[in-house]
């Protein structure tokens, strides 16, 4: 296809390349952000003077800011350009984490925070869009690639990195290293973008939908972070949030559907493959990354893993997705893609009931094997259905697409998070219950346990609390095997979801040139 008359031809060869790597390192430090602040919680709480509860905030905080603004990418886009959008946000969002490392007191800290989601919300969904957008054709699969696997590699370093700062050097440093990467992201970004420029339109601003947005997804996020901790709907500020958020929500689709300048672009859902791809894209990362929080929380809990031992457990995910995804982006216009997402499907349901089958004697090797089996599925995962969504869909609708589908997928990797952690809470709880019932005075296996630890020289008190641990790691195995055996399930359900899907699955041309 040529480049219109009058239109700067898009990069080729050494800046294309550089373009490609000033893209992806903003999209990763934008998502490491999303997880390298967890495990330094305790730190940054002890070191401003607050409870680690408090210092919660850090995370909830750039969260809900971070969701609010997702679903405004394409119209802010169309009111500044992408170009300008993504190298403004890089750059303000490289401002905040400077001032989250110079934060002096928690309450700052949370205000910065704020920020920084805020900025950030347009940098991922952008990302994808203009590597899309200064790609030729035949290569729009692999510019997907290269962005998926920065998705996916950065959720799992985020806390092996998090760790190692804090341990080694201080918290503020997990905000500072994105100094240098902001700055050459944004300035790459600008020098080699700032001549093809998208079209912008002055709409005005739908102030009642962002109003009812802001709200209702606030209230939604908070809700999801803060539900667990406060014994959901048994606690009347989780029900108001529930409350709130269901009222504006309600209220936002009626208003956006009506409204003829909407800050957020509901009709996407008409297409068929949007919907398709959206959803099982945010069932999938709900499902997966469920699994991403539980699996080192059981380690570190009830295994001994330090936090960067498990860090390095869950990181094998990232080889072979990393190696393979430039396979999948150079394939994926010669094959269905329904194919290749229930090829990740499988891969994914088959090491979910795998590790489902674990129990408390279960080596590093063991528990690497299948994170390093799921990389293949990874692969087929993001890449597949990212081109799915984005199908069918005009060049000027890439930006809104792109913002509202990351939007889903975030929220859903919130209710994952939720979920997973109280469903695995609750059924330790119950599994614990049962088998506690089993150890009482009368029980002829208790006084067999029992004669033996004392017989190994422990003092009764000594051998019943040794009981109890055992008990505790037991019953929390079994959930956390039954949470993995649901995933599996889950992922086999999405295989249906995917065949819902109709080709062509083409992403529309938007540079121009072929090249």
């Amino acid at each position: 296809m040529a480049t219109p008359p009058g239109q700067t031809p898009p990069p080729q060869g050494a800046a294309l390349a550089l373009m490609t790597l000033a893209l992806s390192l903003g999209t990763f430090m934008q998502v490491l952000d999303t997880s390298i602040a967890n495990v330094s919680i305790p730190a940054i709480a002890g070191d401003l003077g607050s409870s680690p509860t408090q210092g919660a905030w850090v995370i909830t905080s750039f969260a809900v800011s971070n969701a609010i603004m997702l679903p405004l990418t394409g119209w802010l886009a169309r009111r500044m350009g992408e170009v300008k959008l993504f190298v403004s946000a890089t750059l303000l969002f490289t401002v905040a984490s400077w001032a989250c490392g110079l934060a002096p007191n928690l309450p700052m800290l949370i205000a910065f925070r704020v920020c920084q989601g805020a900025v950030a919300g347009p940098m991922i969904p952008l990302s994808q869009s203009l590597l899309l957008a200064n790609y030729p054709d035949r290569k729009k699969g692999m510019a997907l690639a290269l962005w998926s696997t920065t998705v996916v590699i950065a959720p799992i370093f985020g806390p092996i990195m998090g760790g190692w700062i804090t341990d080694n050097i201080s918290w503020p440093w997990i905000f500072y290293i994105n100094i240098p990467i902001g700055i050459f992201s944004s300035f790459v970004t600008w020098q080699i973008l700032r001549r093809r420029e998208t079209p912008t339109q002055q709409r005005p601003i739908d102030a009642v939908g962002l109003g009812l947005l802001a709200v209702g997804v606030g209230s939604l996020q908070v809700m999801l972070d803060k539900g667990n901790d406060l014994g959901w709907f048994g606690s009347s500020f989780i029900v108001s949030l529930a409350a709130i958020s269901v009222v504006a929500v309600s209220f936002f689709i009626a208003w956006e559907l009506t409204e003829e300048h909407p800050v957020v672009d509901l009709h996407l859902f008409l297409n068929r493959n949007f919907t398709v791809g959206a959803v099982a894209t945010s069932l999938g990362y709900l499902t997966f990354f469920g699994n991403v929080v539980i699996f080192p929380l059981w380690l570190q809990t009830q295994m001994n893993y330090t936090a960067t031992w498990a860090g390095l457990a869950a990181a094998p995910i990232g080889l072979l997705s990393v190696v393979l995804s430039p396979v999948v982006g150079r394939i994926l216009h010669r094959v269905d893609l329904r194919v290749l997402a229930t090829f990740s499907f499988l891969v994914f349901a088959g090491v979910s009931f795998w590790t489902s089958h674990f129990n408390t004697s279960v080596s590093y090797f063991q528990l690497f094997m299948p994170r390093l089996i799921q990389g293949i599925g990874m692969a087929c995962f993001f890449i597949p259905l990212a081109s799915m969504t984005l199908s069918g869909l005009s060049a000027e609708q890439f930006a809104s697409a792109a913002g509202l589908s990351n939007f889903l997928r975030i929220l859903a990797g919130s209710f994952g998070t939720s979920l997973s952690i109280t469903l695995w809470q609750r059924r330790s709880i119950l599994h614990y219950s049962q088998l506690i019932a089993h150890l009482s005075a009368f029980s002829a296996l208790s006084e067999h346990a029992l004669r033996h630890l004392r017989h190994l020289g422990l003092t009764t008190p000594g051998a019943l609390t040794l009981l109890e641990g055992t008990v505790t790691k037991q019953a929390v195995m079994i959930a956390t095997d039954e949470l993995f055996w649901l995933s599996g399930v889950i992922f086999l359900s999405l295989i249906i979801v995917v065949w819902f899907a109709r080709p062509p699955f083409a992403v529309a041309g938007k540079s121009g040139g072929e090249h």
